[in-house]
């Protein structure tokens, strides 16, 4: 028998979902606007400054996006030597199906891995991966993000960059 998922857990999912139950909201309007506060919303509820739009990295994230759609794969972009790092996270599923804050609270959802301390030892686990996601979007000293999400592929494809990157070696997230 599976767990059952936690009060906030489905407040948070009917909070999310009440738009489109209502009919009032498409999947996809307003999606820049909707997953930056499903963003903020977080960063909020653990006293992070509240991050802003950046057009330039929603650009960056939409020709990787494109890319990973297009090609089938998942991955990573990689680092590049040129100008100022981006942090990163992708997220993949069913074309149409997702709405922009059931993306987010995916990496939201890595919070209950999470443990205060000196990148990477950050996870109750042990295991970065469980965590990575989760300490990128509340990275305190992150202050831009941009996003942007394709379905060219059998998958359908968000990125976020955000700047300054997370994820240093040891650094605190918060």
């Amino acid at each position: 028998m599976g767990a059952t998922p936690s009060l906030t857990s489905r407040l948070l999912l009917l909070a999310a979902a009440a738009p489109f139950l209502l009919g009032s909201v498409g999947t996809r309007t307003n999606f820049d606007e909707r997953v930056l506060a499903a963003h903020n919303r977080e960063r909020d509820q653990m006293a992070v400054p509240a991050l802003n739009w950046d057009n330039q990295l929603a650009s960056d994230a939409a020709g990787w996006a494109r890319h990973l759609s297009r090609s089938g794969r998942f991955e990573h972009s990689p680092d590049t030597t040129d100008g100022e790092p981006q942090g990163e996270n992708i997220w993949g599923g069913t074309p149409g199906y997702y709405v922009p804050e059931s993306m987010v609270a995916l990496w939201v959802a890595e919070k209950k891995n999470y443990k205060p301390g000196i990148f990477p030892a950050t996870s109750r686990s042990g295991r970065v991966e469980d965590v990575s996601h989760y300490t990128q979007l509340v990275w305190r000293r992150t202050r831009k993000v941009g996003c942007a999400v394709n379905a060219d592929g059998a998958e359908e494809i968000l990125v976020c960059r955000y700047s300054t990157a997370g994820n240093v070696l040891g650094q605190r997230p918060l």
